[in-house]
């Protein structure tokens, strides 16, 4: 089982456009008790699996990783709230997660299908880290608390773990190495 601590380790994976899955994962465990406080964030339901990628919803993609990125400060959740692991959605400061779950809300708001819209864990150097997937007809994209650019998974320098199911609520899957 990997947790959602954030770490600074990256490690080569991905050479695909898109995401194979395998089998089940565990949830990182503080995913289920932010699901039941915020479930509206924690669901992919719907029949869009993949959103047709246009200039503007790239842009639309870039400008909300990057005004996330600039708003929120990274900021551990023993310093924030005085726990291990902590899964909100920031107002000031947060760890990776925290992060992925705010760029979620926002693509939400601007009408994104939550279907395309993925948490994902990743993980650098045996700790984990967060991200949120999007899925599109050019490949599975990344934003990311670590860096400004939005970028296909494959180009990225982490190892996938997992990431939540497209068709089973509060499932996740584990991703194809």
């Amino acid at each position: 089982m990997v947790t959602s601590g954030c770490s600074d380790t990256m490690h080569t994976s991905g050479t695909t456009a898109t995401m194979v899955t395998k089998g089940y994962a565990f949830a990182p465990p503080a995913f289920r008790p932010f699901c039941a406080r915020q479930p509206k964030l924690c669901s992919t339901g719907g029949q869009v699996k993949q959103v047709k990628l246009t200039p503007a919803r790239q842009a639309e993609l870039a400008a909300v990783n990057s005004s996330v990125n600039h708003r929120i400060k990274e900021r551990s959740d023993l310093d924030s709230v005085g726990s291990a692991d902590d899964w909100r959605v920031p107002t000031k400061d947060g760890d990776c997660e925290d992060f992925a779950i705010l760029k979620k809300s926002e693509l939400l708001k601007r009408g994104w299908p939550a279907s395309a819209l993925l948490l994902t864990v990743v993980t650098l150097g045996g700790a984990g880290h967060t991200v949120l997937t999007v899925r599109t007809d050019k490949g599975d994209l990344i934003m990311d608390n670590r860096s400004s650019a939005v970028r296909n998974w494959s180009r990225t320098s982490y190892r996938y773990f997992a990431r939540q199911s497209q068709s089973e609520k509060g499932k996740w899957t584990r991703i194809a190495s």
